[in-house]
Parts: structure tokens; sequence; C-alpha cells
């Protein structure tokens, strides 16, 4: 008998690496700070081949696959409290995962287009779980210096073009990127160590 993974995947080996995802997010939200670093690892590999395959759809090259993979996972890490419980991880992450995707792309001047009904069952919205988020996020921030505060925001949060951000900062394109991803990085491993 399938189990429900694979019945909503088709893919036992999928549906088993889903399950694994599912587990060790329960297990983090619990405070399992191991399950949660081997969470995040195992995710990784994931969202580089999916932002890869979203890039290659559009004909764009690899150049911002680790960026949509940092924003990723710092989207997974502020909106944990909204993932349902009851439900397999797996569609929740790749639901975040195109929406940053699609932000990389409109970032770059190109549009996506994505069927709703892929995203209906993954959309929960918890008005008392944001301020939790919020207040998050904003700590988070608050361990970097103004100038990647504002990038970040910008970018990632506010979803700003990479070059309307460069040139309000006074900065290049690419001094803009490189600080976006430097500054996730950072981020990510602050929330790793503590």
């Amino acid at each position: 008998m399938a189990t429900r993974n694979e019945e909503q995947t088709g893919n036992p080996a999928q549906a088993a690496r889903e399950l694994e995802w599912t587990q060790l997010m329960l297990a983090a939200i619990e405070g399992d700070q191991q399950a949660y670093h081997r969470l995040l690892a195992s995710l990784a590999p994931a969202l580089r081949g999916m932002a890869r395959r979203g890039f290659e759809r559009v004909g764009l090259g690899n150049a911002e696959i680790e960026d949509v993979v940092q924003e990723t996972l710092l989207a997974i890490h502020l909106k944990r409290a909204t993932w349902d419980r009851t439900r397999s991880l797996g569609p929740w992450v790749t639901a975040i995962a195109r929406y940053k995707l699609v932000d990389s792309l409109r970032r770059r001047g190109r549009s996506a287009d994505i069927r709703i009904e892929d995203l209906a069952d993954t959309l929960a919205d918890g008005a008392a779980s944001e301020g939790a988020v919020h207040h998050d996020a904003e700590k988070m921030l608050g361990t970097l210096n103004d100038r990647q505060q504002e990038i970040i925001r910008a970018v990632s949060i506010d979803g700003k073009p990479v070059r309307d951000v460069a040139k309000k900062l006074g900065m290049t394109e690419v001094a803009v990127r490189v600080s976006l991803h430097r500054s996730l990085k950072l981020l990510a491993e602050r929330y790793r160590d503590g």
C-alpha cells in the first residue's frame, strides 16, 4: 500500500525524502538544532536543482542559483510557523522555492507563470504567527550592518530589482548581488551558530 507521500509524488524515493524532511522540521520546531541543520543540508541540493531547472526553462544561465537557494532557506526559516504540520513539508518548500525563483526572474526583467492550483494547499496564513515571524526576522537582520540590512530588505523582502537597488545605493549590480549573497550566507551561519 502506498504512503500518503508516495500517492502525492508518485515516486517512492521522493516520498521518503519528503517524509524525512517533514520529520526533521517537526523535530526542529520542537527545538532540535541538529535536526534543523540536517534539514537545511538536505534541502539545499534539492533547492539548487529546482532553481537550475527553473532558470533553464526560461533560457537563463545559473548565475543566481545560489541567491535563490539562500533566499529560499531564509524564507523557510522565517516562515516556518506558517507550515501546516499535518501536511508534508515538500510541497510547502517547493512553493517557497517557486516564489523565490519568480522573484529572481522579475528582478531580471523576466516574467514567469505559476498555476495557482500548485500553491493553493501550501499557503497557510496565521495572523498570530506572523508577529513572531516578523520579530524573528528583525532580530536576525539586526545582526547585520546597515548596508547589508538595506540590501536584504530591498531585494529579498521587498522584491526590488537589483539594478534599482544598485542605483539607489550607488553600487554596481554585481556588488549588490555579491553583498546580498554574502549577507544571506552570514545570516544562515549566524542562525546555525545560535
